[in-house]
């Protein structure tokens, strides 16, 4: 809600909420400074609503024309929202920037303060940036796909920087620049491109600015940023449960069940690349 940013919140049937989650509403109120309007079905407050509430400045109201000019004002024609008809929003997108998601790099964090240099890519060529049209589907996807602040982040940033999952498992909140809008990676070995800090493009800030928030509150500031290594399960879901994959291997080339996403085609390709190379080999003579 901070990100968007959600600025109102109406909630229905509000007089079967229990005083604890009146209260956990209360709190979200408190700390994002959304107007809150709970509508409650009855005549009178319940026992719980009544209780919660004495804690909270608020109004009462059985007016819900008065409450609704209160809380949003005139009502004002926007346009609505570019969306992906029904028969396109159940198709895959192929998005080659997916296909270091999963890899057998390891790239070591950095333990002390590191400003990285912008990103030169020397070992690897550049995803390609997404189209606007494709930009606004992946967003509306993540957004539909999970609440989860880090995993839509990890998604979005794996296609704007081609990482893998270990590498952006190095970033903290303190790699986010928000004026800059910049990601740091760190790659002490230099086994990819080295400690680099990758441009963030507007559609993907939304989800950074989220996960920056969220860790900062839950964790703190030396809690990855992203999806950490142990959450690969729960991120190829999210990208799948979107309907986000990278290229796949011919039918011809599958390992799995037809239908099924195959996260490791490219990685296994190099390696299949690397046994076909020829080893030379070095006789020794006796001396």
């Amino acid at each position: 809600m901070t990100a968007l940013p959600v600025t109102r919140l109406t909630v229905l049937r509000a007089h079967r909420l229990t005083t604890h989650r009146t209260m956990r509403l209360l709190e979200l109120r408190a700390l994002t400074g959304i107007h809150l309007t709970l509508v409650c079905h009855r005549p009178r407050l319940p026992a719980a609503l009544y209780q919660a509430l004495r804690t909270a400045d608020y109004s009462l109201t059985t007016d819900l024309d008065a409450a609704r000019r209160h809380y949003y004002g005139m009502p004002i024609a926007e346009p609505p929202l570019a969306d992906e008809s029904a028969g396109t929003a159940g198709r895959w997108l192929t998005l080659p920037a997916l296909e270091r998601l999963i890899s057998y790099d390891s790239p070591r964090s950095c333990t002390d303060p590191c400003t990285p240099p912008p990103i030169i890519w020397r070992h690897r060529p550049p995803p390609v940036p997404l189209t606007a049209l494709t930009a606004q589907k992946v967003a509306h996807r993540l957004h539909a796909a999970t609440a989860h602040p880090r995993l839509a982040a990890a998604v979005a940033a794996a296609l704007f920087t081609g990482a893998s999952l270990q590498q952006l498992a190095t970033a903290r909140p303190r790699d986010y620049d928000t004026a800059a809008a910049t990601l740091a990676l760190h790659d002490r070995a230099r086994y990819t491109d080295g400690c680099a800090a990758h441009p963030v493009p507007p559609w993907a800030s939304v989800f950074l600015r989220a996960a920056a928030c969220f860790t900062r509150l839950v964790s703190g500031e030396d809690q990855e940023l992203l999806a950490a290594p142990g959450d690969r399960a729960h991120l190829l879901r999210v990208a799948e449960t979107a309907k986000l994959r990278p290229p796949q291997p011919p039918a011809a080339r599958r390992k799995g069940m037809v239908g099924r996403v195959e996260w490791d085609w490219r990685e296994r390709q190099e390696a299949e690349r690397y046994e076909a190379v020829p080893t030379s080999r070095v006789r020794h003579s006796r001396p």
